[in-house]
């Protein structure tokens, strides 16, 4: 928790910082805008959360992300209701992250390889369903999904505000209060413990995952409502901003620690200089570039710490 509160101090001073250089930040329309534009960052940030957790990355979320776009546009550009195609989207997405499980836990892959492979099967998909190109418009008959998922306002918000939220909050539950969370947090903490204490390894990489895939689908969704047609590059380098999302709120890239309210600090960092960097008037290179620092000296900064706390913890068995 002290990680997050330090992570939240440094976001408010982002905002402060690009407020004074540029006071259109501050104005409803841009914290509308930037609201819904971090929505998609927390729902990957909390799949790959899940997957952090227990130790294991995933390198198929951009690629699920596309998938699931190019699916359920290719289907409601044809004429299907978009209940049924939102249904076979999320099919195929626990798919994937039920094959990633699976590689994982039973065949024993690294989670790298594994998920490289699975990214690359997921981006495949996305380019076959719909014979290499990019579908045409979903119809005027997808429009109450296009105001469910990205138009439609509720209580003021943007309905894709309400359903990050939604999702982060069950999610959150999930992870903080019940067994299955903690046995995620025991499988990344130490797995040879875990299995001895009782805790299925192989159901709770494969929980992960599939929560991983579940959000994935849900942004794939929400790419599909915003541009009203399905693009196969779409979720291209998503993979990169789960990773950001998480690690910068303090989920460890070594497993076992971490909470998602820090996921929702990262996301609303990334978002904040994103937003910010764009008004400052600096390029999509320069953005990434100052991204990836950021990622960089937050694992960096992970690692020294864990080093320090098994240092001092053995010096404390030494003394007794």
């Amino acid at each position: 928790m002290g990680q997050v509160i330090t992570v939240s101090i440094g976001l408010v001073a982002l905002v402060i910082v690009f407020g004074l250089l540029n006071p259109t930040f501050f104005s409803s329309r841009n914290i509308s805008n930037l609201l819904r534009q971090i929505a998609p960052i927390i729902l990957i940030g909390v799949g790959q959360s899940y997957v952090l957790i227990t130790a294991n990355i995933d390198l198929s979320i951009g690629s699920v992300v596309g998938m699931s776009t190019m699916i359920s546009a290719t289907l409601m550009s044809k004429g299907m209701d978009p209940l049924t195609a939102v249904f076979i989207t999320f099919i195929a997405a626990l798919g994937v992250g039920l094959l990633n499980g699976l590689l994982i836990s039973k065949a024993k892959l690294p989670s790298f390889i594994a998920t490289l492979g699975t990214m690359t099967i997921a981006r495949g998909i996305a380019q076959i369903v719909n014979n290499n190109y990019n579908t045409d418009s979903i119809g005027s008959h997808a429009d109450g999904f296009r105001d469910l998922f990205y138009y439609g306002e509720t209580f003021g918000l943007y309905n894709t505000i309400w359903i990050a939220l939604g999702i982060w909050l069950v999610f959150n539950f999930i992870l903080s209060r019940t067994r299955t969370g903690r046995h995620i947090y025991a499988v990344g903490s130490n797995m040879s413990a875990a299995h001895l204490s009782g805790v299925n390894i192989s159901s709770t990489i494969t929980k992960a995952y599939v929560v991983s895939s579940v959000c994935a689908a849900t942004v794939g969704l929400i790419t599909t409502a915003t541009s009203g047609m399905g693009t196969m590059d779409a979720g291209t380098s998503y993979e990169l901003y789960a990773v950001a999302a998480s690690v910068i709120g303090g989920i460890s890239t070594l497993g076992g620690q971490g909470i998602l309210l820090g996921t929702v600090v990262g996301a609303s960092i990334w978002g904040v200089l994103q937003n910010g960097l764009q008004f400052a008037g600096a390029p999509v290179a320069i953005r990434n570039i100052v991204i990836g620092i950021i990622v960089i000296v937050s694992v960096l900064l992970d690692i020294v710490v864990r080093a320090n706390k098994n240092k001092s913890k053995s010096n404390q068995k030494a003394k007794s």
